[in-house]
């Protein structure tokens, strides 16, 4: 009980501030020019991987407190609000900066590379999320309906770990640590719903 409350002692919307703090450096650090021969490219890249570091954080938070009863669901929807936002500034980038509102190229890249037509999807499984990431939804949606839905968070944070492996010309370990974690918490779930379900 102690345990829990010392992991649980900070205020929510602190991890908005905290979290975007990394997005703050890597601007100002492309700004500056300090992001070496290609900024562009390392901006964008950096912000995609922070929104799936968070996007595993948010998927990490049940099964930890199923494994070390350390409770931490209050910081839950901050966490995925702030993938979130990583998501939108990595494809701001991508469309603003990258692409420079090009359509015609942006939809060649749809149609001919995979890994662009994978992050697309993940980011429209994920923009519902985002939209119904507040009490009046679930009150709306009433909460099993609402609970339904954002198990969508599974397949979207998979999608984004492919995207992000797909993104590499050679197969890199750190992309794929990404897929084996996603993969490793959705099998968690799974194992944790059989036995559920075969106690009731």
């Amino acid at each position: 009980m102690a345990r829990s409350k010392i992991w649980t002692a900070l205020p929510s919307w602190i991890i908005y501030p905290l979290g975007l703090i990394p997005a703050l450096y890597y601007f100002a650090a492309a700004f500056t020019n300090k992001l070496g021969a290609d900024p562009l490219a390392v901006l964008e890249n950096a912000l995609g991987e922070w929104a799936l570091i968070f996007l595993v954080a948010g998927l990490m938070v049940t099964p930890l407190m199923w494994l070390t009863r350390i409770n931490l669901v209050k910081y839950r929807r901050a966490v995925g609000l702030v993938a979130f936002a990583y998501v939108v500034l990595h494809l701001t980038v991508y469309l603003v900066l990258d692409k420079q509102f090009f359509w015609g190229e942006i939809w060649s890249d749809l149609i001919k590379r995979p890994y662009i037509t994978i992050g697309a999807l993940a980011f429209l499984l994920l923009l519902p999320l985002a939209i119904t990431s507040n009490n009046r939804s679930i009150r709306k949606l009433g909460s099993q309906s609402w609970r339904k839905l954002h198990r969508l968070v599974y397949p979207a944070a998979l999608l984004g770990a492919i995207h992000y492996a797909l993104l590499e010309k050679t197969w890199q370990t750190e992309p794929l640590m990404y897929v084996a974690a996603v993969l490793a918490l959705i099998g968690l779930r799974g194992i944790r719903f059989r036995i559920r379900s075969k106690a009731t």
